[in-house]
């Protein structure tokens, strides 16, 4: 795979998005990782661009930096942000908040690279969902944004794919990152017991994660589009409580 593959991988200086940003570079991509800081990484390949996707104004700038500076030809989405909280709790502007994150800043970075992937007739698009977007106990405002991805990407899928534009769609179940232990305690029982009512009884990893994205990504795998993958351990088919 050559450098002509030129990617945007939101939230990609931890957890889940560092590894597709390391696989993307052990590929060839060319990748900007879009995040609040800074990879704790360097590759020759690999360009930093920070911005705090929450803030609209800030993301729709960093994103006509980036599309300016490159012919962009995959965007994965994978920036995320839980914010639990029970019905009586939630706040709308949490839900606002996570609209902004999860779609708003999607719908901005893709709007962004658009018309280089048109030019081309060729492009890759990934967005993260989660196995929460089924439903989960505290994940109101998470998993309607989650599940929104799923609507938006079907969507996106029709109206690209004439234009060799593929969008689909990656939903992890529990994977041991930090985001999942800001809300479970590592080592705790209650990590135990997770681990032990996913049917293949474990915790998901970063790279089983992202080699689904990868392969989403290949460039060959032209003949799909609007699907969604959930990486999670059989969960999405069976009953688990985080």
């Amino acid at each position: 795979m050559s450098s002509s593959n030129t990617a945007i991988v939101t939230g990609g200086s931890a957890g889940i998005g560092a590894e597709i940003v390391r696989q993307m570079l052990d590929a060839g991509y060319e990748v900007i990782s879009m995040a609040r800081r800074a990879a704790d990484f360097t590759h020759e390949r690999l360009h930093n661009v920070q911005v705090d996707l929450s803030d609209a104004v800030a993301t729709e700038q960093a994103a006509a930096e980036v599309s300016q500076r490159f012919a962009v030809t995959h965007f994965v989405h994978n920036a995320g942000v839980i914010w639990p909280n029970l019905l009586p709790d939630v706040k709308l502007d949490e839900l606002q908040g996570l609209t902004q994150i999860h779609l708003g800043s999607a719908i901005q970075i893709t709007q962004a690279c658009l018309p280089a992937m048109q030019q081309q007739q060729f492009g890759r698009i990934v967005l993260m969902s989660s196995r929460g977007a089924l439903g989960l106990p505290t994940r109101t405002a998470y998993s309607a944004t989650k599940a929104g991805m799923v609507g938006m990407a079907r969507t996106w899928s029709l109206e690209l794919a004439a234009s060799g534009i593929t969008v689909n769609v990656v939903a992890p179940g529990p994977i041991q990152t930090d985001m999942f232990y800001d809300v479970v305690p590592a080592g705790s029982e209650r990590e135990a017991n997770i681990a032990k009512g996913i049917p293949v009884q474990r915790l998901g990893r970063a790279d089983d994660v992202a080699r689904a994205v990868m392969f989403f990504c290949d460039p060959a795998n032209s003949f799909i589009t609007g699907q969604t993958l959930y990486v999670c351990g059989g969960a999405s088919v069976s009953s688990v409580t985080i």
